[in-house]
């Protein structure tokens, strides 16, 4: 009797022992649910340094907030754009207002500023002289064929005295706006990725830090116009969508991005090249 008594209590501990494990089981498995379920995906379309350095400069910071930065490598400005609008992606980030403006119009877009990060020093480079007092007459001058980066880079030649517009405000002007030529400048027009290319090809070249920073050149250093003030209207954006702008996401993005870390890597990393936007 007494041996039975012991198998049962026993027995009896083991049963017990096995529903506290696995209620013990059942609760972990609730809380993973629970963490997978609270982790939301940020995707952001993005494809060149430095914006894909500051989105990585992040990711710790979204994961304390209960989100993962999903980082979208796309091969063109154009791409991040149809991604953005095409819901497969949550923003992206790479260009300014008036080329995400000029986006909207072409496709019927809804694409909006989410906020302003940084404005890039944009310059005029040349291989083949040191300063403007060498531009001979009937030079080359590469700049891009977007409307929107095209405007600016011909808004930087009339600062210089260079050429004249006919409204030295617009920011719509194209070649055929230019109402003085006095050195006869012969204009190449190319897209954004191949002003690199432009550059070996040209005497005057229109660039952006970001792309000719791959050849060992700097807007301070190497330029020989470089634009007076940054204006605010070209500052390098996070972009969204009208029907995703307001969400949770969008603003916990948006904070991030705005925070102190990315202000001190603009100001740190990016000194000569950039200056914070916000």
């Amino acid at each position: 009797m007494k041996k039975l008594l012991t198998v049962l209590l026993v027995f009896s501990a083991l049963l017990v022992g096995c529903a506290g494990n696995s209620q013990k089981q059942i609760k972990m498995n609730e809380t993973s649910k629970k963490l997978n379920k609270e982790i939301e995906v940020i995707k952001v379309a993005a494809h060149t340094n430095p914006m894909t350095t500051m989105l990585k400069l992040i990711e710790p910071d979204l994961k304390e907030k209960g989100y993962k930065l999903e980082l979208v490598a796309v091969s063109d400005n154009v791409q991040a754009n149809v991604a953005l609008q095409n819901k497969e992606v949550d923003a992206n980030f790479f260009q300014h207002e008036p080329f995400m403006a000029q986006f909207n119009e072409k496709n019927k877009g809804n694409l909006v500023k989410v906020t302003p990060v940084y404005n890039a020093l944009v310059a005029f480079y040349s291989k083949t002289i040191k300063s403007l007092d060498e531009l001979k007459d009937g030079a080359i001058v590469s700049i891009p064929n977007d409307p929107t980066n095209k405007a600016r880079a011909l808004r930087l030649l009339a600062s210089s005295k260079l050429i004249e517009l006919k409204d030295p405000n617009s920011y719509k002007v194209s070649v055929d706006d230019i109402v003085k030529n006095p050195k006869n400048l012969k204009f190449k027009e190319w897209g954004l990725l191949n002003l690199n290319e432009a550059y070996q090809e040209s005497d005057l070249t229109f660039n952006y830090p970001t792309y000719i920073e791959a050849l060992k050149l700097k807007p301070l250093e190497n330029g020989l116009i470089l634009e007076p003030d940054a204006d605010k209207i070209f500052s390098i954006i996070i972009a969204a969508r009208k029907d995703n702008r307001d969400s949770e996401k969008i603003k916990v993005l948006k904070d991030v991005m705005n925070g102190e870390k990315i202000k001190k890597f603009i100001e740190e990393k990016l000194k000569g090249h950039a200056k914070a936007a916000f």
